[in-house]
């Protein structure tokens, strides 16, 4: 069997079984057995391909995802958001879009404690939301900024799928989780500046509030020292001292919270240690076939420059982005993606982040893009559909000039984790 009818029979029957409604593991899993009996030797491919399964999933370096997770769930769950918010609200003032400002603050914030966007998008939604849309704020300057901070949730460490990425792609997720840092940044500086200038430009987008005075002095920073610094830096150890008893009855309250995050932990690392399954085995079935055999003498037949090659994968993340989530866009492209970007001699580093932003604008791209559906989810009934899209369109705007920015300028990228690694 030719490479050419291979790749037809495996990605056919991929889009075949996927079109009939199995869910992405499964219908990686179905190829895979498949794809065993053609062209790893029938049974003995079969007991391969068992082996190569838990080989896959008994990996330390996908310890991390559970834990991400966790620290998303407990976030949501517990109650510390609103306090988180509440500190920022105390120190954003007097500022255009001055809410819109602070939901990318605490989103930025959130970022660097969960490992789930659409946890971050769903609990940003649901408490600011309502509250902007009751101050006369423009539903599309109230939606977009947490949307796009959400979609940020992506690159900013914890993440799940950054470390999912490192782990299917080979590429230090050290390296790739760091690096994700200063683009991260960078989009949600980018935000809060675009919010400052279209607000101030245009005040009945996001009408002025009537703010009290409040504390002055450090009774002002005392909520923020409280509710936020201990987020970021000792997270951990507030956890351990909620579940060894050392809490205030306030915090102790949260301990049944705890428990519905960590069945949530549990369900969600359970499904993505079963992708890894099947996409671990998915790439193992391709090489034996001689699928990436010949598409690499494809590509590198064309003559191609490197730029070139990294356009055109980025162009197809792009495009799947629109259609299918980031999970099925890693197991899709990654088998061809990676071979490609090695034969190039293409930064891994510098691959994965171009990478995880094209992930992050297929949460915000129509008509599929999973923080619409969330966001439309938490937004009251008389939100239309519409609203929710073109909410999103200038943050897309601003992600890909960020994308076009790393694109020419990998120093971005890669500075940080070259530094730390010194």
């Amino acid at each position: 069997m030719s490479w050419i009818e291979g790749s037809i029979l495996l990605f056919g029957g991929l889009v075949a079984v996927m079109g009939l409604g199995l869910p992405v593991a499964f219908a990686f899993l179905a190829l895979n057995v498949v794809g065993a009996l053609l062209f790893l030797g029938g049974e003995a491919g079969l007991a391969q391909l068992a082996r190569n399964a838990v080989q896959s999933i008994t990996s330390f370096s996908l310890t991390p995802i559970p834990f991400f997770v966790l620290m998303g769930e407990v976030l949501f769950h517990s109650g510390v958001a609103l306090k988180a918010i509440d500190a920022f609200a105390l120190i954003i003032r007097r500022v255009p879009g001055r809410l819109s400002v602070i939901a990318i603050v605490a989103g930025t914030v959130f970022s660097a404690i969960s490992g789930s966007t659409i946890a971050t998008t769903a609990l940003l939604g649901s408490l600011m939301l309502p509250t902007m849309l009751a101050r006369g704020y423009d539903a599309r300057m109230a939606m977009g900024p947490i949307m796009g901070i959400g979609g940020v949730d992506m690159l900013i460490p914890p993440s799940a799928l950054t470390v999912l990425l490192g782990s299917l792609a080979g590429i230090s997720i050290a390296g790739l989780l760091v690096a994700g840092i200063v683009p991260g940044l960078i989009l949600s500086a980018v935000y809060v500046a675009y919010i400052i200038v279209r607000a101030g430009l245009n005040p009945a987008l996001a009408p002025d509030e009537r703010t009290e005075e409040g504390p002055c002095g450090a009774a002002r920073w005392l909520p923020f020292l409280t509710h936020v610094v201990p987020l970021v830096t000792i997270f951990g150890l507030v956890i351990g001292a909620m579940t060894g008893g050392f809490a205030t009855p306030t915090e102790a309250a949260a301990i049944g919270n705890l428990m519905k995050a960590l069945t949530g932990t549990v369900a969600v690392s359970g499904i993505i240690l079963f992708i890894i399954v099947g996409a671990t085995t998915f790439s193992q079935v391709l090489s034996f076939s001689g699928v990436v055999n010949g598409l690499l003498g494809g590509v590198t037949g064309l003559g191609l420059s490197v730029n070139a090659v990294v356009i055109a994968m980025l162009l197809v993340l792009l495009f799947l982005g629109c259609f299918v989530d980031q999970v099925s866009m890693m197991l899709i492209t990654l088998p061809f993606f990676m071979p490609l970007a090695q034969r190039y001699d293409i930064d891994l580093i510098w691959f994965g982040v171009l990478f995880l932003i094209c992930m992050q604008l297929g949460l915000l791209t129509p008509p599929f893009g999973l923080l619409l559906f969330t966001m439309k989810g938490v937004a009251p009934p008389t939100i239309t559909m519409h609203q929710v899209y073109m909410a999103a369109m200038p943050y897309i705007a601003m992600s890909l000039v960020i994308l076009v920015l790393i694109f020419f300028f990998p120093v971005i990228a890669t500075w940080l984790p070259a530094s730390l690694s010194r």
